[in-house]
C-alpha cells in the first residue's frame, strides 16, 4: 500500500536536456538502474518522472544542474482530492474554494499556490480535470466528480450555462492591449445606463473623457473594479483589487464590493493587503503548498480566524504547520531616534511646479538607521518627492542629493534587455555570490529560478521582485522604494520589510518607504511622513513624526480608523459608524487600539 501521494514538478523553463551533461537524472536514478522507468526522455527532449515508480530518493533533484526538479510526498488522502493537473509533472491543485450568495469570499496565499488556477475555474475560464490527463473532461463530468461538495452547485451552474461570471484580472497594466476607447465609452459599453454610483463611488469623474491608453496603474485598476462591478452577472471574481490604489481608494473599492454581495450576488476576492481582505471578506479560504508545484486549498472560515490561522503559520484542524514562523505585528510604535549625537539626514524646504499640479515639502529629517515610511493619496506628490531625493528630478530650487549614495526603486520598473542575473550582478558586486545574498534576496523572492530570464520577458509580479532585490543589493547610504509591496504576497512583503529593517540596522542606512499597504508600513517603519493636500492638483509634505502621530493625522483626514486584532496585533480597519469607530475618533486613536 502507498502511504504517499506524489508530486513530481519539471520547470521546463529551467530544464535544457542537450547542456546537462548526459541526462544525469536519468543516468543515477536507483530505480533505472534496476530496470524501472521510474524517469525516461520524453519525445519533446524533456525528461517525464513517473509519480507512481518514483522512490522519493532525491537524487535526480541533487543531481539537476539547473534546479529544474521538484519531488514533494504528500498524505495519499489528498489523491482523491486533486481539483486540477495543468499535465504531467506540472503543478497540481487540490479542492477548490466555493462562493455563497449575498457573501464575499476571501482567498489568502502565497503567489504561485493556486489562487488564479481557482479563480479561473470559478469564473468558468477553466474546467477542472479532477487529474484526468488523458482527454479534457466536461463541466459535467467536473460537477460529478464534485458531487457531494458544496462547490457541485457552482459546476453545475456553470454546465447548465445558468450562471454569468464577472472576472477582474489581476494585471491591469495589461488592459490598454485589448480595450480601446476612453473611460466614458468602456463603461457606457459595459454597464449601459447604470454607471453613474460606481463612477462616482470609484472617483472616476475626471478620467471619464481620459483615453485608456494614458491610465497609470491605480486609474487602471479603478476602471478594472468599475466595469467587473457595472456588469449584470451572479458571480463577480476580482483577482488583487487593491494595488496601486491608495488606503482610502482601497476601502472604497472594498465598500463597492461589499455592496454587491449585500445585493444577493456571490463575490470572491484573492488579495494580499491582508487589512483590506480582512475588511472585504465574509469567510476565508487559504491556500498553502509550494509555489509552482502543488496547492491546497483549506477552509472555509471565518474572516477573522482565516487570517489569523494565515499569520500564525499553522492550521489547527489538518495539523499542519505550512510556515516556519508566525508574521508579527508591533506591540506598540517605535520612538524616533533622538539625542544629540544621532546622525541625520536633512532636507531643506522644497517646491516642484509642474503645469496644474504643484508641491510644497516641509523641511525634515531621517536619522542613520531609520525606515521612514511616506503615506498619501495618490497624484498627491509622493514619487515627485522621492524623484527628487533620487536625482532623477529637480525641485524649483535644484536642490538634489548626490545620486552615487542613492539606491532607487521605481513605481514601475522598466524591463530591459539583460537577465536577471546580470541585473542583480551588476547592482550586488562581488556580494551576489556570497551565501547570506543568496539566502535573503535571491530564494525568500523566488529569483533562484528566474536568473537566466530576460527583465523584458518577466510578468509585472516578477519584474517588481527582481526590482525590489536589486535596489536592496546595492551599497548605498539611502534607499528609496516607491510602493514596492504591488504584486508581492504577503510572506513576500513582511519578508521585505524585515529587510528594511535589518538593513537601516545593519547598514546605518536611510530609508525612504512610499507604501500603501499599511501592514507593510506597520512591519518596517520607525516614523511616518505624511502628504496631504487635493489629489493632481497640489500636494504638502509634511514633516516626519512618529509612526503614532503620523497614522493619526493621515487616518483622521480619510475618516478610517483601525483597531488591533487582541491575538495577532494585526490592524483591522472598522466598519464605518460603528460604536468603536466612533469612540477612536472622539479619543484621537486612528490606529493602536487593540479590541
Amino acid at each position: 500500500m502507498v502511504s504517499d501521494h506524489r508530486v513530481a514538478v519539471l520547470d521546463r523553463d529551467l530544464c535544457d536536456s542537450k547542456k546537462c551533461g548526459g541526462w544525469p537524472c536519468i543516468n543515477y536514478c536507483p530505480p533505472v538502474r534496476n530496470g524501472i522507468e521510474a524517469i525516461k526522455m520524453g519525445e519533446d527532449g524533456y525528461p517525464i518522472i513517473s509519480e507512481t515508480l518514483c522512490i522519493s530518493c532525491g537524487i535526480c533533484v541533487k543531481k539537476c544542474p539547473f534546479d529544474a526538479i521538484t519531488i514533494v510526498n504528500l498524505p495519499s488522502e489528498l489523491k482523491g482530492d486533486i481539483a486540477h493537473h495543468y499535465g504531467v509533472n506540472m503543478f497540481k491543485l487540490f479542492r477548490l474554494p466555493y462562493p455563497e450568495r449575498g457573501k464575499v469570499v476571501g482567498l489568502i496565499g502565497k503567489n504561485g499556490i493556486g489562487k488564479s488556477t481557482a479563480i479561473k475555474i470559478l469564473a468558468g475560464q477553466l474546467i477542472p480535470n479532477f487529474g484526468n490527463l488523458d482527454r479534457e473532461p466536461s463541466w459535467e463530468e467536473a460537477a460529478r466528480f464534485f458531487r457531494g461538495s458544496l462547490i457541485q452547485e457552482h459546476l453545475s451552474a456553470l454546465a447548465r450555462g445558468t450562471i454569468k461570471p464577472s472576472y477582474k484580472p489581476q494585471y491591469v497594466d495589461k488592459i490598454p492591449q485589448v480595450v480601446r476607447g476612453s473611460v466614458r465609452e468602456v463603461l457606457t459599453r459595459v454597464g449601459g445606463g447604470s454607471i453613474e454610483k460606481v463612477i462616482k463611488a470609484l472617483e472616476l469623474e475626471h478620467l471619464l473623457d481620459r483615453d485608456v491608453a494614458v491610465l497609470s496603474g491605480g486609474e487602471l485598476q479603478r476602471l478594472a473594479i468599475a466595469a467587473c462591478l457595472m456588469r449584470e452577472a451572479d458571480i463577480y471574481i476580482l483577482d488583487e483589487p487593491s494595488s496601486f490604489l491608495d488606503i482610502r481608494q482601497r476601502l472604497k473599492a472594498a465598500m463597492e464590493i461589499r455592496h454587491t454581495a449585500e445585493a444577493g450576488k456571490k463575490v470572491v476576492v484573492a488579495d494580499h493587503d491582508l487589512a483590506v481582505l480582512d475588511y472585504l471578506s465574509d469567510t476565508i479560504f487559504l491556500l498553502y503548498g509550494e509555489p509552482a508545484v502543488y496547492g491546497i486549498v483549506a477552509g472555509p472560515y471565518g474572516c477573522r480566524e482565516g487570517i489569523n490561522i494565515f499569520i500564525e503559520g499553522y492550521i489547527p484542524d489538518e495539523n499542519m504547520r505550512f510556515r516556519s514562523e508566525k508574521i508579527e505585528f508591533q506591540v506598540k510604535p517605535p520612538s524616533r531616534p533622538e539625542g544629540e549625537g544621532i546622525e541625520r539626514l536633512w532636507w531643506p524646504s522644497l517646491t516642484k511646479s509642474y503645469e496644474g499640479f504643484r508641491l510644497r515639502v516641509d523641511e525634515g529629517w531621517v536619522g542613520r538607521g531609520e525606515v521612514l515610511g511616506i503615506v498619501g493619496p495618490n497624484g498627491i506628490g509622493k514619487t515627485t518627492f522621492i524623484k527628487i531625493l533620487a536625482g532623477r528630478e529637480s525641485s524649483d530650487e535644484e536642490y538634489n542629493f548626490d545620486p552615487k549614495s542613492v539606491s532607487y526603486k521605481p513605481q514601475y520598473p522598466e524591463p530591459r534587455g539583460e537577465t536577471v542575473e546580470e541585473a542583480l550582478r551588476r547592482a550586488a558586486g562581488s556580494r551576489y555570490d556570497l551565501p547570506l545574498f543568496q539566502s535573503e534576496i535571491i530564494r525568500p523572492f523566488m529569483l533562484d529560478k528566474l536568473l537566466d530570464r530576460r527583465l523584458d520577458e518577466l510578468s509585472g509580479g516578477e519584474l517588481q521582485k527582481v526590482s525590489v532585490a536589486e535596489a536592496l543589493a546595492r551599497e548605498a547610504d539611502i534607499y528609496l522604494l516607491d510602493e514596492p509591496s504591488a504584486f508581492l504576497d504577503v510572506e513576500e512583503r513582511y519578508h521585505m520589510a524585515k529587510l528594511l529593517k535589518r538593513f537601516a540596522l545593519e547598514r546605518r542606512a536611510y530609508i525612504f518607504l512610499v507604501e500603501h499597504d499599511l501592514t507593510v508600513l506597520d512591519f518596517a517603519s520607525t516614523s511616518l511622513m505624511v502628504f496631504e493636500g487635493r489629489p493632481g492638483i497640489e500636494g504638502h509634505g509634511c514633516s516626519p513624526t512618529s509612526l503614532r502621530d503620523g497614522f493619526n493625522k493621515f487616518l483622521k483626514d480619510m475618516g478610517i480608523t483601525f483597531r488591533r486584532d487582541k491575538n495577532t496585533l494585526r490592524p483591522r480597519a472598522n466598519k464605518p459608524h460603528s460604536q468603536l469607530d466612533r469612540r477612536q475618533k472622539q479619543e484621537g486613536e486612528y490606529y493602536y487600539v487593540t479590541a
